[in-house]
């Protein structure tokens, strides 16, 4: 709680100099944070122009390897804003297809505005079928976008709604704010490149074949992200203009990996692995790039700290204060990430640890589900040559990422191996019974009227099945 608070801030606080480096006053909090961009961004070591996300790095602190709970967009977001995992949160599928949180109450927004802050939407949010449900006392743009639909300018739409929050920044408050901006970009589709960037010398995603048409994909990214660098470098120096940087938490992240095949919707490093910035007065990691694991989960309990806002019972990660602070212990053995529903219903959990990655699939399959890889060139090559179609998924995945960190060896039948297959195995199953997972218990079903593809569609624009049906 704030000093003297009952939970709830009041507007004559005393001036008195609290944990978080401020006088009295009671911190905001920014959420900036794009689609689909995993770690791809200039301050991973990517030759990606996004100088402002540089810049934030360097004046806050870099987590170089932070992981989503989901690799896709709805169950990662829910995950992060409610500081659940997706089977507990209850997000098991997508927004925009018919599922939902049960409980919106634990979502992160509502709990913020219990204590004092006016809690500010604007742009993409995909926690919930409507904005509404969030509980945001604000919501600066219209809502009127459907995840669905990929055919529009989302250039447009961004750079809109960037004006919405350097607008709302100017504005005169008597309250500390939390606002969540959310792009579009870099969700496909990707508008073409500019002419300034020149294909022929761009490398690939990597694990991508390097051909003149991914390489065009990856300009069309590039030309997507830098897009977005440009925004959060309008809005941050809007920030900074209002006179709020210094009392102001800065977060920018992403909710998973790109939409290329091997990334997106798998639990690979490619498609958990997120990048996370954060910069807050008095940050005693500032300049620092931290290579211990964390969590988007880790994320809500950190904010509820350096606000001195009472934790809620329910959130399953933990407050990154004492490594910043280098202060007592912080330590994720292993980190647990999940997939339930995206298209179609695919059914996987992973245990990654600082050197191994297990990932068990619940479901017998003779090769991929390919209406959970969206529709993107590196997907028409490999479906084209039967990289995609012949491929068989084993049951039990097991990766050395220190000898094989692109996780192109399964290792899991290994003799070598099969002690820390054991290892790895015991410690996701007794995480799934300790958080009651309803995969131990069967497939887990989706709610009626939602929209699921076939197992056999080729992309998720394909007919739909209502679960009605």
């Amino acid at each position: 709680l704030y000093p003297g608070g009952s939970g709830h801030l009041s507007s004559h606080q005393d001036r008195k100099t609290c944990s978080n480096g401020l006088f009295g006053e009671p911190m905001n909090i920014l959420l900036l944070h794009t689609h689909d961009s995993g770690r791809f961004l200039q301050p991973y070591g990517y030759a990606l122009e996004t100088p402002h996300l540089k810049t934030l790095a360097e004046r806050g602190t870099l987590f170089r390897q932070a992981f989503s709970v989901a690799p896709t967009c709805s169950p990662s977001r829910a995950g992060m804003l409610t500081g659940q995992y997706p089977h507990n949160c209850g997000m098991f599928g997508l927004a925009h297809r018919g599922f939902s949180l049960p409980d919106y109450h634990h979502h992160m927004a509502r709990y913020l505005t219990n204590f004092g802050y006016e809690t500010v939407l604007c742009g993409i949010q995909h926690e919930a079928p409507n904005a509404d449900l969030l509980g945001y006392t604000k919501i600066l743009d219209g809502q009127a976008f459907d995840m669905g639909c990929i055919d529009f300018d989302s250039f447009a739409f961004d750079r809109e709604n960037a004006g919405l929050v350097c607008d709302y920044l100017k504005q005169p408050r008597d309250k500390p704010f939390f606002l969540s901006f959310g792009m579009y970009n870099t969700h496909r589709k990707w508008k073409k490149h500019e002419e300034d960037i020149d294909a022929r010398y761009v490398a690939p995603f990597p694990g991508v074949y390097n051909n003149a048409q991914n390489r065009e994909d990856m300009a069309d990214y590039m030309s997507s992200v830098r897009f977005c660098d440009s925004l959060v470098g309008q809005v941050l120096q809007t920030l900074e203009e209002a006179g709020l940087r210094e009392e102001t938490m800065v977060i920018f992240t992403t909710d998973h990996g790109p939409a290329v095949p091997g990334m997106k919707c798998t639990l690979y490093d490619g498609g958990t692995g997120v990048a996370l910035l954060l910069d807050y007065p008095g940050n005693p990691a500032k300049g620092r790039c931290v290579d211990d694991m964390v969590s988007h989960l880790d994320l809500f309990p950190t904010i509820c700290d350096l606000c001195q806002i009472e934790k809620p019972d329910w959130l399953e990660g933990q407050s990154l204060l004492p490594l910043l602070k280098r202060e007592g212990p912080f330590t994720h053995r292993v980190l647990f990430s999940e997939v339930n529903y995206h298209a179609a219903y695919e059914p996987m959990r992973a245990a990654r640890s600082e050197r191994y990655k297990y990932i068990r699939r619940f479901d017998e399959r003779p090769g991929h589900i390919l209406s959970n890889i969206d529709n993107c060139p590196e997907k028409t090559f490999l479906y084209e040559y039967a990289c995609l179609r012949d491929t068989d998924c084993s049951s039990e995945e097991l990766y050395d990422l220190y000898a094989d960190p692109m996780e192109k060896q399964n290792v899991a039948a290994r003799p070598e191996y099969a002690q820390v297959r054991e290892q790895m195995a015991s410690s996701l199953l007794e995480w799934m019974q300790q958080t009651e997972d309803p995969l131990l218990s069967g497939a887990v079903e989706a709610p009626v009227g939602a929209r699921v593809n076939r197992r056999d569609d080729y992309c998720a624009e394909d007919l739909a099945v209502d679960t009605e049906e």
